[in-house]
């Protein structure tokens, strides 16, 4: 095994099941997801996380939309939405796709 920290993660394994079942999804909504049906994580970590897995081909960008409205930094806010990249290996969690169901 070679030098470093691994390669694997569990919280990017659990955010490729999310978006498995969401098809895309921006950092916010995957946060709220992720505190829903998995161990509590900070919202930094799925950002990191994200961010990482787009250098791993996990996710890739689908769009990118400015969003306008009234919020604490100004008028307008860019929100980013992932979606799964080519090496992303959803295992269908069954906990991801009973909060799913259920919201539908």
């Amino acid at each position: 095994m070679g030098k470093g920290r691994p390669v694997k993660s569990e919280i990017r394994q659990n955010i490729v099941e999310i978006l498995f079942f969401m098809k895309e999804g921006y950092g916010y909504g995957i946060y709220k997801a992720y505190v829903a049906i998995f161990p509590k994580v900070t919202m930094r970590s799925i950002y990191y996380h994200l961010k990482k897995g787009l250098a791993l081909k996990e996710f890739k960008v689908s769009k990118v939309e400015r969003e306008k409205g009234e919020y604490s930094w100004g008028g307008e806010a860019e929100k980013t939405y992932y979606g799964l990249g080519e090496n992303a290996k959803p295992m269908g969690d069954d906990k991801a796709k009973e909060y799913f169901e259920k919201k539908q």
